[in-house]
C-alpha cells in the first residue's frame, strides 16, 4: 500500500486504483523525486499539478509537503474516485482544502485552462500506451502555463525514450530508478 511519505500527511496510506491500468509511483521514487524538488526550492507555496493522476500520490505528497495548491486530473472514473478519497484524506490532515480533483482528459484540461492559469510544479506519469507524440502535445500545450522557475517532471519507463521537448521546455536533468525514468524540465 501506498502512503503519503512526509509533511503534514506523512504516513496516511493512499487508496490504490484496482487493476492494473496504472502503475504506482513506488516509495523509492517519490523519495528521491521530493528529495530532488525540496532541493531546488520547488515545493513550498507551489501551484501543483499531477497529470494522469492514476490514485493521486504525486500531487497529495507535494500537498503534504508544503504545495498550495495541487490540482489532480485523471479521466479514468475508478482512478479519478481513488483520487477524491485520498485528496479528501489529506485535505482532511491538512485542514483546509488543498487538493482538488478534476475528472477530464489532460488535452482538455489544459484546452480548458484560461490564460492566466500557471503553475510551479507539474508531474506527468502517463500511461505506457500514450505514444510520443500525443505526450509531446501534451507538454506543447502545458509549457503556455507554466510559472517562471517552474518544474516538469516527467515519469515514463526506462525502456521509453526521452520526450520530445516543445521548444519553450528544456531538460535541466534525468535520473533512472530501475524500471522508472525521470525527466526533469524548465522553461526555455
Amino acid at each position: 500500500m501506498s502512503r503519503i511519505i512526509a509533511g503534514t500527511a506523512g504516513g496516511n496510506p493512499l487508496q490504490s486504483v484496482p487493476g492494473s491500468a496504472t502503475r504506482p509511483t513506488t516509495d523509492r521514487v517519490k523519495e528521491a523525486l521530493f528529495s530532488r524538488l525540496e532541493a531546488l526550492g520547488v515545493i513550498d507555496d507551489a501551484r501543483a499539478l499531477d497529470l494522469y493522476a492514476g490514485s493521486g500520490a504525486l500531487g497529495l505528497e507535494a500537498a503534504s509537503r508544503g504545495a498550495a495548491s495541487a490540482e489532480l486530473v485523471e479521466f479514468d472514473a475508478r482512478a479519478s474516485a481513488v483520487c477524491q478519497r485520498n485528496a479528501d484524506t489529506v485535505n482532511q490532515a491538512l485542514a483546509r482544502r488543498t487538493v482538488s480533483v478534476h475528472r477530464s482528459k489532460v488535452e482538455s484540461f489544459l484546452e480548458r485552462a484560461s490564460e492566466d492559469t500557471l503553475w510551479d510544479l507539474v508531474f506527468l506519469d502517463p500511461p505506457y500506451p500514450l505514444d510520443e507524440p500525443s505526450l509531446s502535445a501534451v507538454l506543447a500545450k502545458l509549457a503556455g502555463h507554466l510559472d517562471d522557475g517552474a518544474v516538469v517532471v516527467v515519469e515514463r519507463s526506462s525502456r521509453s525514450p526521452e520526450p520530445d521537448w516543445p521548444d519553450a521546455l528544456e531538460r535541466f536533468a534525468a535520473k533512472k530508478y530501475g524500471e522508472t525514468m525521470l525527466w526533469y524540465a524548465e522553461p526555455a
